[in-house]
């Protein structure tokens, strides 16, 4: 699997300079410190958060607490509680419905969290309501085929809702405990398209009473904070309960993770943090914020 501190490599060498000029000074020297608010901001860090870092640093002194603890305690109180899905507390059949936009990694990360649940012990099924593209939902079948685990695949230029109405339907014919349901990628601009995602929701519920139980938004990190706006308006159109980040490894603007917890108050539950089926990690926001800050991983 891939680590925290490689996969934030691109961000943290963005102020790596500006950390050590103020970790390595007695106090806060007020031009590194401005020199790293501006560059924080680049890395997509929230405003917010970077002027409570600023005031943190101001006050370490009267409080006898190094720069370095300041900046670590405030980066992982930012983030929040971020507790991975707990499987055993899953209903039989859970339901768990992945959105995003296209390209963010929806279909890959499906199929490693269901990867993740067989190695918990539960039954998955993969469902392929992505009717826009096939190559989509071959890519399903294919992931589905190679882990092991049930699916059922949507025809091209299908209904999607009637796809994700049959998933469940299958999972519970099949004696499946997990269902995820992967949708079509699509522009959160185009109000159609999302619009679509409520008769999804509808279909799954008319099955099965309370489904789905997850809806989690697929974040594509290369991105950086326009992936806090389509992580909004998803919000707004069907209610989040949590947030995947894929490609982190190939992010220089990891900071947006820090307005996706505070802005939306959505925890972040898994990061890809490399490209096989292992790598999609429980986040860990000690860790995040260790790689971020350029310490040993281990700390």
């Amino acid at each position: 699997m891939g680590s925290w501190f490689n996969s934030l490599r691109k961000t943290r060498e963005r102020f790596s300079g500006a950390l050590k000029g103020l970790f390595s000074s007695p106090g806060p020297d007020e031009a590194t410190a401005e020199e790293l608010a501006d560059l924080l901001i680049m890395a997509d860090v929230p405003m917010r958060l970077v002027q409570t870092l600023s005031k943190e640093l101001e006050r370490s002194a009267s409080r006898k607490e190094p720069l370095l603890t300041t900046f670590q305690r405030v980066l992982v109180d930012a983030l929040g509680q971020n507790p991975p899905l707990d499987w055993a507390a899953l209903p039989s059949p859970g339901v768990v419905l992945l959105v995003g936009i296209n390209g963010s990694g929806k279909t890959t990360t499906a199929a490693k969290l269901a990867r993740m649940a067989l190695l918990a012990g539960r039954r998955p099924l993969l469902g392929a309501a992505d009717t826009f593209r096939a190559a989509g939902s071959h890519q399903l079948k294919l992931w589905a085929d190679k882990i092991g685990c049930e699916s059922v695949i949507g025809a091209t230029g299908g209904d999607a809702a009637a796809v994700a109405y049959d998933a469940i339907d299958a999972a519970l014919a099949r004696r499946c405990d997990v269902v995820f349901v992967d949708t079509a990628g699509r522009m959160h601009t185009k109000e159609p398209l999302m619009r679509e995602l409520q008769k999804v929701r509808a279909a799954m519920d008319k099955r099965l009473p309370g489904a789905p139980h997850h809806t989690w938004v697929v974040l594509d990190a290369m991105l950086g904070q326009n992936a806090v706006v389509q992580a909004r308006q998803f919000h707004e159109m069907t209610p989040l309960t949590g947030a995947i980040v894929t490609k982190l490894d190939g992010s220089s603007k990891a900071g947006f993770l820090f307005a996706i917890r505070q802005e939306l108050n959505l925890p972040i539950l898994y990061a890809g943090l490399g490209e096989s089926a292992d790598d999609l990690a429980p986040f860990d926001a000690a860790a995040f914020v260790n790689a971020l800050l350029d310490l040993d991983e281990s700390k």
